[in-house]
């Protein structure tokens, strides 16, 4: 057993760099992956590319100083300002899930505030403009429908948007026996953080494992999560009274999934 063991430490430590994507990464030891719907936002996680440096930049081109806490990169952009952090790398993902299916009326965020930031509204034109401590829609441009509108789009969410309104909008997940990939371990406010379930694999007693991923302050590249209690980067969803990743604890009660 302790051969056994130590050969699938070998094993993480091995293809840790040579996955190209999420569900290249080797399952626990006696656990297979669940099965996922493809067009499914599991399906998508699992199927998201990763890049073969794992090593985490920062919005600026610098590289982030803990270099310690990230198993994987995703290949994922991170733009030019420090806009992409915890909460907005969660609805990055689930976003560009959407708008891969064509789904644009589904993409709607809550600000702060608890103003509904629309893509369909922005794709015909309107803006969100911050005028007396509110958000205010306002026509004031033609048809946005491009990659470049969306991106925008995408920035201006990230502008008014956070852990905050993502708990406001999001459901929790009362048992966390019931995860599926996509859910959001969450703790809304300043400072607050949110990172998301990436894959799931489950064994014959039923037990469940799970891969995470975040950003961080300042905006970073999407990586996944090292298991802070493990070489691998899967973590248990019996995690007792609080699950602790390398740079947040979150207590019980933390989860939540998209409505």
């Amino acid at each position: 057993m302790k051969a056994l063991s130590l050969s699938y430490m070998l094993t993480f430590l091995f293809l840790q760099g040579f996955a190209q994507q999420i569900g290249n990464i080797p399952s626990p030891a006696h656990f297979k992956r669940v099965n996922a719907t493809a067009g499914s936002f599991s399906y998508w996680l699992r199927h998201t590319k990763l890049k073969k440096d794992n090593t985490v930049y920062l919005f600026n081109g610098e590289k982030k100083r803990n270099q310690q806490a990230q198993y994987a990169v995703l290949d994922i952009s991170i733009g030019k300002r420090d806009l992409q952090q915890c909460a907005d790398a969660v609805m990055r993902l689930y976003a560009e899930w959407l708008y891969a299916k064509k789904q644009y009326a589904k993409i709607v965020f809550l600000a702060t505030d608890g103003t509904p930031m629309d893509y369909t509204s922005w794709r015909q034109g309107y803006r969100f403009v911050l005028r007396q401590q509110k958000l205010q829609k306002l026509k004031s441009t033609g048809v946005s429908d491009d990659r470049a509108a969306f991106d925008n789009y995408l920035q201006t969410v990230f502008s008014f948007a956070g852990t905050l309104s993502l708990s406001k909008q999001l459901k929790p997940v009362t048992h966390p026996d019931d995860i599926v990939a996509g859910d959001v371990f969450l703790q809304g406010g300043s400072p607050g953080h949110a990172v998301i379930v990436m894959d799931l694999a489950i064994n014959a007693a039923g037990e469940k494992r799970f891969l995470l991923a975040q950003s961080y302050m300042p905006a970073q590249n999407i990586h996944i999560l090292k298991n802070p209690l493990s070489i691998s980067p899967w973590y248990s969803h019996k995690f007792g009274t609080e699950l602790k990743t390398p740079e947040w604890v979150f207590r019980a009660g933390s989860l939540y999934r998209w409505p």
